[in-house]
C-alpha cells in the first residue's frame, strides 16, 4: 500500500495575504520616517541649546537659538515656546513633549507621541 505525499509550499492566496501585510507595514514605516527624523533633529538641537544655557545664555536666548536651529533642520512641529527649560543641579534641562499626526491613507492617520529631553547628556 502506497501513502500519498502531501504537497508542500505556499499557496497563491497566502502569498497575497503576506504580501499585503508587508506592504501595509512598509507604507506605515515610510510615512513615519519624516516624523522620526524630526524627533532626532529636535533631540540634537535641545542638547546644543542646553549646552549654550550651561554657558550662561538666558532662557529667551535659548528659545531663539532653538528657533534658528529648527529652521535650518526644518523642525515645524515644535517651537521655542514649547520648550520646558529649567535648572537641575546646576545644569540646564530642556524637555518637550509633542504629538505628530501622520496621514497613512485617505482618512486613516497614525498619531505618534514624542518626548525629547536633555537629562541623559
Amino acid at each position: 500500500m502506497r501513502m500519498k505525499k502531501w504537497q508542500q509550499g505556499v499557496s497563491p492566496i497566502s502569498v497575497l495575504v503576506v504580501g499585503g501585510l508587508l506592504g501595509f507595514v512598509l507604507l506605515i514605516g515610510f510615512r513615519a520616517v519624516p516624523a522620526v527624523n524630526e524627533y532626532f533633529a529636535i533631540q540634537r538641537i535641545i542638547n546644543k541649546v542646553a549646552d549654550e544655557g550651561d554657558g550662561g545664555a538666558s532662557i529667551a536666548d535659548m528659545r531663539r537659538s532653538f528657533e534658528r536651529r529648527g529652521q535650518i533642520d526644518d523642525v515645524v512641529t515644535v517651537t521655542g515656546a514649547d520648550l520646558d527649560i529649567r535648572k537641575d543641579g546646576g545644569k540646564v534641562v530642556i524637555d518637550v513633549e509633542y504629538s505628530r499626526k501622520v496621514p497613512v491613507v485617505t482618512n486613516v492617520s497614525l498619531l505618534i507621541d514624542f518626548k525629547a529631553t536633555t537629562t541623559g547628556r
